[in-house]
């Protein structure tokens, strides 16, 4: 998987880190695509050099668009968010989701964003918003099944385990590499 994922990055022109990558993979299935299916269908993948210097790859069950309760009862003035697929360059840090615990949160450059404000639970790709919106990378519940409101536009882990064991890595990063981080949305087309 790590070298179709290098090879969508050569193809967007994206660059591709030589120690830790973090790669969203939004489901692009026809019955789903452009809906928010209010399921965890998508992939967080990490492709990370370990001790030894050998490549490892990760990859686990989330969702990179909002849930049915986060379009239809939105917080966002303009509506909900849904992080359009791009390469995030050093947008990230290790810091606390809403005050609460750690995660990869947005905090040092701006992303890009549709808005979807009529809660029809389509993907609108009309209105793109860029700015500071705390779109995080960070968990749901200990094994969710459904989105509903654990996500307004953040990218979440479905199970708790796994993004225990997702910020183990980031922490392990942080410690030899600085407390930045790159996150890329692909679509499943591009694979």
């Amino acid at each position: 998987m790590i070298d179709k994922i290098k090879s969508a990055f050569a193809k967007k022109n994206y660059k591709w880190d030589e120690n830790f990558n973090i790669v969203g993979i939004r489901n692009c299935n026809p019955n789903v695509y452009n809906k928010i299916t209010n399921v965890f269908d998508d992939l967080i993948t990490l492709s990370y050099k370990d001790a030894e210097g050998n490549w490892q790859y990760k990859e686990w069950k989330a969702t990179t668009e909002p849930g049915k309760k986060g379009a239809e009862k939105y917080r966002a003035a303009k509506g909900v968010a849904v992080l359009i697929p791009n390469q995030y360059s050093k947008a990230y840090m290790i810091d606390k989701h809403q005050g609460k615990y750690t995660a990869l949160c947005q905090r040092i450059r701006p992303v890009s964003v549709w808005r979807d404000s009529n809660k029809d639970l389509v993907i609108d790709k009309t209105v793109i918003d860029t700015g500071m919106f705390g779109i995080n990378i960070h968990k749901a519940g200990v094994d969710s099944t459904w989105v509903e409101n654990w996500s307004e536009g953040c990218q979440v882990f479905k199970r708790v385990k796994d993004f225990d064991e997702f910020m183990a890595l980031c922490q392990n990063h942080f410690k030899h590499h600085g407390n930045i981080f790159t996150y890329t949305l692909l679509e499943s087309t591009d694979l």
